[in-house]
């Protein structure tokens, strides 16, 4: 099943984002590589594709999970999450309908 996590960031956390950044993606990059992710990528703080030092508040991440459990230790173990970018993470249950 998929599941959505959402991270947001804590203030300020531009620079730990950065520094993260590598262990992050690579997490993802195991996602993808497996087949499981659909999608992935940070939400911009400012209405830009590369907001500079305003940064970001968040991520979004849509994946396979054998279950609720297994995405939420899979989240909670994210670099993100260990470094202090995120302050909190919402893992939920998603079924994805279009496109098809």
């Amino acid at each position: 099943m998929l599941y959505v996590i959402h991270g947001e960031d804590t203030p300020n956390s531009l620079e730990k984002r950065v520094a993260s950044r590598p262990a992050h993606l690579e997490r993802i990059k195991t996602l993808q590589n497996e087949g499981r992710l659909l999608l992935a990528g940070p939400y911009p703080a400012i209405d830009s594709s590369d907001p500079g030092p305003a940064g970001f508040t968040g991520s979004l991440i849509i994946a396979e999970f054998i279950s609720l459990e297994a995405a939420r230790i899979w989240a909670e173990a994210d670099p993100y999450v260990i470094s202090g970018v995120y302050s909190k993470i919402m893992v939920r249950p998603f079924k994805k309908v279009l496109p098809e």
